[in-house]
Order: C-alpha cells, then structure tokens, then sequence
C-alpha cells in the first residue's frame, strides 16, 4: 500500500468515475484501475462496485477511504511542516442535530484553516444517522443529545459501535416560538400553556421512534403536529404559524434571526448535549479544533 494508491481512491470516490478521476490524476484509466485493484487485493477488501454508470463506494470502501484519507492527512501535516508545502485540499466532516452552536464552531474552524482549497461537509441528519456517519467515518465528529427517556438506548448503539460520547453541556429543555407569539411575555411556560399551537419536529425517516427523536418530550400527545426536516423550515412556520418547538434553549441570532426567541418549559427533564467520536481515534487538527470551538460556543450554558 502506498500514499500514491490512497490518493488513487479518493479522487476515484470523489469523482465517481474511474475516467474522470484518471483526468485529474493525469494517468491512463487502465493504470489506475490496476492501481485500486492491487490495492483492494493486497487489503482483502472491495473498495468500488463498477457499474455502466461509474462506480459506487462499498460499506468496507466506506470505512477504509475514511481511514486513507486520515492518513493523507498526516502525510500532509509532514509536508506542510518540513516541505513548507501549503495547497493541498483540507477535509473535514460534522454530523449533527440541528443547533446553531454547532454552526458557529463550524464557522470557527473554516475561519481558522480555511486556504485556497477545502472540502468541508456539515449534516444537519436524523439522530441514527448521525451514528452511522461517525460509525462508518464518513463524519469525523457528531453532536447529539441524551436524556433520562432515550439515554440508556443511545449509550448502547454507541457502544455497539465503537463510539464515545463527551459531554459538553446540561441543558433544561426550552421553548422555541416566535417574538410575538400570544405566549412571548410569559417568563416561563407550561406544556398546557402549549396545548393549543402547532408542535414542530424533525422527522427521523425509518428510525422514528421516540429513543431517536431530536425533541425531547417526544412521547407526549398534542393535536396538532408537523414534522419537518431542516431548520430553515421549522423556523418559518414557527413564525407563520405561531408553532413552537422544544430544543436546548441555545439560539444564534445571526442565524436564526430575531424572529425567534426561546423560553424554559416548566418539566423536571433535562437535556445531555455531546460529541460522539470513534473510540481510540485521534481526532485530526481540524477536529480538535472543532471540539475547542464547541466548547467556547457552548461554555456560558
């Protein structure tokens, strides 16, 4: 196995064809797909299913190009410190519930690395998911939350996957709504207060049961319910509906807007918030200082 292989499969995974790929490589397309062939024979594995239409990435390929492009990344580092080599492409990768801290500290390390060329994802995704992807290291860092209801389950499917959790905050379960909903004035709330709005969620896809929901509280029976599956909608028809939902109390008005204001639910709940990371695996600088950024962002909570 050489570096020169590993960057043979990333660029194939990213281009999704073998052709396109050769192109940016500057190599014969019978060279490279010798190259990933003696690459998967000398690992055991099957890194791409070919089709007419190009190739697709398989679960074992999925695994092993998170792994490979970790080890390019040090490779990197080497570079850069003793080559003074500054353009390559950075990579990192965030999978979360939907909170405005994650954002910012996403904002952070873009700020912080930044350069001529990167390649960062940021998945707002449904709770199982966000396991699956730091599972399967298609995310280096995820951000979910815990509770009295769902923890038990959680720290099972994370330990089932190799995964840690660290917290890095305890929050009492808040009240989303809009600035002039009939509720604003109130101090505090009560779930009667709430019986008569449109309750707002994310939906969970197959895994919609309770121990995955991003809302705690999730169990409860309200008349009127709308689930959703990204941010900007929810927050559009807490607005245009006087809805509401329930979340951490954290809220960013750069990018929620002023439209939207939180306010303690009067429940004896709570809410754990932390990152999950695959167990035994040094976090790359990028990751590192996504987690120093989580943690200013969340530190006055």
């Amino acid at each position: 196995m050489t570096l020169q292989q590993l960057k043979y499969i990333i660029t194939v995974a990213e281009k999704g064809t073998i052709s396109e790929a050769a192109k940016e490589l500057f190599i014969s397309q019978p060279s490279l797909t010798n190259a990933i062939k003696e690459l998967e024979k000398e690992m055991g594995i099957k890194i791409f299913n070919r089709t007419n239409r190009g190739i697709t990435i398989t679960n074992d390929g999925d695994e092993f190009l998170a792994y490979a492009r970790q080890v390019i990344e040090q490779a990197n580092l080497l570079e850069e410190k003793y080559l003074n080599r500054t353009d390559h492409s950075t990579r990192f990768s965030v999978s979360c519930q939907h909170y405005s801290f994650a954002v910012n500290a996403f904002v952070d390390v873009i700020r912080e690395f930044g350069g001529n060329k990167y390649d960062y994802t940021l998945r707002e995704t449904q709770t199982y998911e966000i396991i699956e992807d730091v599972h399967r290291l298609i995310s280096e860092i995820g951000i979910l939350y815990t509770s009295s209801k769902n923890e038990e389950i959680i720290m099972k499917l994370l330990k089932k996957n190799d995964l840690v959790f660290e917290e890095l905050l305890i929050a009492k379960p808040h009240v989303f709504i809009n600035y002039n909903h009939p509720l604003a004035e109130r101090e505090t709330l009560s779930l009667k207060d709430l019986e008569d709005y449109p309750y707002l969620s994310f939906e969970q896809g197959e895994y919609n049961s309770f121990y995955f929901s991003e809302e705690i509280l999730s169990t409860l029976d309200r008349n009127k319910n709308i689930k959703v599956r990204d941010r900007a909608t929810l927050f559009n028809l807490v607005v245009g509906l006087n809805g509401y939902t329930v979340s951490s109390g954290i809220i960013s008005k750069e990018l929620n807007g002023a439209h939207i204001i939180a306010r303690p639910l009067n429940v004896d709940e709570y809410m754990r918030i932390g990152a999950i990371t695959k167990k035994n695996m040094v976090l790359s600088r990028y990751g590192k200082a996504y987690m120093e950024a989580l943690k200013l962002h969340t530190s006055e909570f």
